[in-house]
């Protein structure tokens, strides 16, 4: 008799990943099999998700570790990581650690807390040599990330959810896109796994907690079932629509510029809106703007500068870049 169906679905899942992790990532040196990390926060999603990679991992050659984060943010958090820790070591996974980060406020708690987790990750992934890091991602939490992104107006880019390789040279890989979160809840129902429920999941002072438990239900309530799968649907054929637009961008970027490298005015004008405003947005990243402080609204300022020039003085943009518009180029450069 073969493992629940649950459990098989999250296996398999794993086992793919596991597979294109050793076909894509250069080999270590000899007789030193390749090390995959997990993130586990001790929740269902990454608890199910770490099972696997410890049931999986052996029979393929790899190191299977796991990386619990403790973001401070609640009484007893550290207590809570050191008990993930050993329900990592339980399963086998070795190194099994805890990392402590100072979530700041830039950009809004869950913001603060994501980019304090990512670090701490890229930090860790680099200390033990990592050949990548799996993260619990479901489906249900790439139909959240569509409908936030949705709520933004933050353009296509955002449509496209999360993807399943991301990072430097693909170091973070989500196998569980594709599975719905009650599969992951119920492969940890059989195999007896304790799970922590993290309160700030049904915080409404929460954004993404306020769409899970109002938002969604709603939606599916009004539009029957399925919104989730169609909202991962919508993030798949976005994604592979921004990054057609994304490559177009980078080809043309060098056809726009004049002999000193600044950006003609006449030739963005001639490009599709949607491939000139990536090369906007990509030259205000170069000039210093943060990319994640830098929305559609300030790219949409600039663009104005070229579609709608009416003689407008210099546009402000994050990171104390400034736009401007001089003889025909335009200008974007640190304030």
């Amino acid at each position: 008799m073969g493992p629940h169906p649950a459990v098989a679905a999250i296996r398999l899942a794993v086992r793919r990943v596991l597979h294109d992790i050793l076909d894509t990532h250069p080999q270590p040196p000899a007789g030193d099999r390749p090390l995959v990390l997990v993130a586990c926060s001790g929740g269902a999603d990454s608890m199910a998700l770490a099972s696997a990679l410890a049931f999986e991992a052996p029979k393929l050659g790899v190191r299977a570790g796991g990386i619990t984060v403790d973001h401070r943010l609640q009484p007893g958090s550290d207590v809570r990581a050191e008990d993930v820790v050993l329900r990592l070591t339980a399963l086998g996974l070795t190194p099994a650690e805890s990392v402590a980060v100072d979530v700041g406020r830039a950009g809004g708690p869950e913001a603060a807390a994501r980019d304090a987790r990512y670090g701490a990750l890229d930090a860790a992934a680099e200390r033990h040599g990592a050949a990548a890091v799996l993260l619990g991602h479901t489906r249900d939490d790439q139909a959240e990330t569509v409908l936030l992104g949705l709520a933004r107006g933050s353009g296509i880019r955002s449509l496209s959810g999360m993807a399943a390789v991301s990072g430097a040279a693909g170091r973070y890989r989500r196998p569980f896109l594709g599975l719905d979160r009650q599969t992951a809840r119920k492969a940890c129902l059989v195999q007896h796994l304790p799970v922590w429920d993290d309160p700030h999941n049904t915080d409404p002072a929460y954004t993404r907690s306020r769409l899970r438990h109002e938002g969604l239900p709603a939606l599916e309530k009004a539009l029957g079932k399925g919104v989730v799968e169609a909202l991962a649907r919508t993030a798949q054929l976005s994604r592979d629509d921004a990054d057609a637009l994304d490559t177009w961008a980078q080809q043309a970027a060098e056809s726009v510029r004049d002999a000193a490298g600044l950006l003609e005015c006449a030739k963005l004008y001639a490009l599709p809106p949607a491939v000139r405003r990536r090369i906007l947005r990509r030259a205000a990243i170069e000039a210093g703007a943060p990319a994640g402080a830098l929305f559609a609204r300030h790219i949409e300022e600039v663009d104005r500068l070229i579609t709608g020039w009416r003689g407008q003085g210099e546009i402000n943009l994050p990171g104390k870049v400034v736009a401007q518009r001089q003889g025909g180029r335009l200008v974007i450069r640190q304030g």
